[in-house]
């Protein structure tokens, strides 16, 4: 076959010959998926927190910050991460902050977790925020933070349930 017989191939076309054929209505531009208004966030409160649920907004101020590991690799790279506890007026949680995210937990501030998860650590809750998720510093909230409800000290444990048969 000569390379005049050959045509390359064109994004959003098939190549000649291979029997695919398009379905369905051809694709919008990303202009019009844009002009879709964006859903207001639901805030939750820490009491309200599961293990293994993710996708979590909440308004806590930071109450400490302890570093736990602070290692650098071979290639210069360095790796942080921190127990922060933090709480809001229903209870605290303890918070796994990562590298960057560690400058913004500093204690005595109030921040917003954006599509936070809960992650099991040992049986016990910690709130993460992984690539997907945001941390961000905001003014200083006018709530009292109640430290007696620690959902970090609630021990879980996974049970397999079997189903029974009849």
């Amino acid at each position: 076959m000569s390379t005049a017989a050959r045509r390359p191939f064109r994004r959003g076309a098939p190549p000649a010959g291979t029997g695919y054929v398009r379905r369905g209505p051809v694709p919008a531009p990303a202009a019009a998926a844009a002009a879709k208004p964006l859903r207001k966030p639901v805030f939750t409160t820490i009491d309200q927190l599961r293990p293994q649920t993710h996708g979590h907004t909440l308004t806590a101020r930071v109450l400490s910050a302890r570093t736990v590991l602070d290692k650098q690799s071979a290639n210069q790279s360095r790796t942080r991460v921190a127990e922060c506890l933090v709480g809001d007026h229903t209870g605290t949680i303890l918070v796994t902050a990562r590298n960057d995210q560690i400058d913004l937990v500093k204690p005595n501030t109030t921040v917003i977790f954006r599509n936070a998860k809960i992650d099991m650590f040992k049986g016990t809750m910690r709130l993460a925020v992984d690539k997907w998720g945001r941390i961000e510093v905001t003014d200083a909230a006018d709530f009292k933070v109640k430290e007696d409800n620690n959902m970090s000290l609630v021990e879980y444990e996974l049970v397999d349930v079997a189903e029974e048969e009849d």
